[in-house]
């Protein structure tokens, strides 16, 4: 429900323009309402432009209307990035956004998550490969983050939903619109199990310009971003670029010679991106960052730390095999992982992501690089 710090806030973000100086002066004033009080003075002395100070002195108020009534609705707002519940990951990254649009549940954003990115024209194999990789990082309790883009963004977010997974779709245009129009029945769809972000005022069309801008905060939501299929000039790569400058970790999926759709995945691989085959690669890659993140997810998703777990696996493991070998290797004292993969007769890469996603489920604790049941 839209309200008066909505407002104030709303006149902030209808004041285009470069986003630094409307950053510090918010920053600076601590609320949007106390920001708009300051009045013209100090807003250029922060570096707001004459074309800033005229929008923040008389907004447009047909647009302010219309952003108005959108918040209005259910699961939706305008979250301003000293707000408590802005995703922290985007305000390590360049240039973060001053505020975000949410369509759904904002806490989603602050998941751990992947992002998979890639050709909008893939080849079945890519889509296959998309659905694989996005299925596997659910299943290790990480949320799937990509652009809603046609091909391998769409793959990846409808196969997170399908897997009851946690998707995150960041868009180039405003909230209320769908970019392909195709996509307006999945965009409803992940802000009702998922969430959906944009940095754009309501009515906003898709232009040119915001792609690019939206794939800084795809790559800055993410632990890492996986590219499956793409050519020498792709999107895809753009983001890759940009989360390798925002310190994420970058993996490109190899593939044949004479698909072009495989050019730019290699020149990623040649520039230093990890060569990824598996969802296991990517999983293995992020353990050490995810670990010492996870005694603050858990604490952020309210995941169980100082409760006894069920003294079983959860649903959706309980039917695998090699996870319920792991399971009753796993003893109350802490073991090695040499003496669990001994155990299971698994591969290293295997237990570590299986292992992982236990971690993140609450059911297993890593003590000095040694594993046990959660006590």
């Amino acid at each position: 429900m839209a309200n008066h710090t909505d407002e104030a806030l709303l006149r902030l973000v209808m004041a285009a323009g470069a986003l630094a100086p409307r950053r510090a002066l918010l920053h600076s004033a601590g609320t949007a309402e106390a920001a708009l009080a300051r009045g013209a003075g100090e807003w250029r002395a922060h570096g707001c432009t004459a074309e800033q100070c005229a929008a923040l002195q008389r907004p447009d108020t047909r647009t302010r209307a219309a952003a108005l009534h959108w918040l209005q609705q259910d699961n939706r707002a305008l979250l301003a990035f000293t707000d408590p519940a802005f995703p922290p990951s985007l305000l390590d990254t360049p240039n973060p956004p001053l505020a975000l649009f949410v369509d759904g549940d904002p806490g989603l954003a602050w998941r751990p998550s992947v992002a998979v990115v890639g050709s909008r024209s893939p080849t079945p194999g890519g889509r296959a490969l998309a659905a694989r990789f996005a299925s596997a990082f659910v299943e290790a309790g990480l949320a799937v983050t990509s652009g809603l883009a046609a091909g391998i963004d769409a793959a990846a977010h409808l196969a997170t939903l399908e897997a009851g997974g946690c998707t995150v779709a960041v868009i180039g245009t405003g909230p209320d619109r769908a970019f392909p129009d195709s996509h307006a029945r999945l965009q409803a769809k992940i802000a009702a199990e998922g969430v959906v972000l944009s940095e754009y005022l309501p009515g906003t069309p898709a232009r040119p310009g915001h792609f690019p801008a939206r794939n800084r905060l795809v790559a800055g939501l993410a632990l890492a971003t996986v590219v499956i299929e793409a050519a020498q000039r792709s999107g895809a790569l753009i983001t890759a670029r940009l989360a390798a400058e925002a310190g994420r970790e970058v993996c490109a999926l190899p593939g044949s010679v004479l698909n072009p759709r495989a050019a730019g995945c290699h020149r990623l691989i040649r520039e230093g991106a990890a060569l990824v085959e598996r969802p296991e690669d990517v999983l293995e890659l992020l353990a050490p960052a995810l670990r010492q993140q996870l005694p603050g997810l858990q604490s952020r998703l309210a995941t169980p730390t100082e409760q006894a777990p069920p003294a079983f696996l959860p649903a959706r493991w309980a039917d695998d095999p090699d996870y319920q070998c792991l399971w009753r290797a796993l003893e109350h004292n802490p073991s090695s992982m040499d003496s669990l993969i001994t155990r299971c007769g698994l591969t290293a890469p295997e237990v570590s992501s299986m292992l992982l996603a236990m971690e993140l489920a609450g059911i297993v604790v890593c003590v000095h690089g040694r594993y046990c049941r959660t006590p």
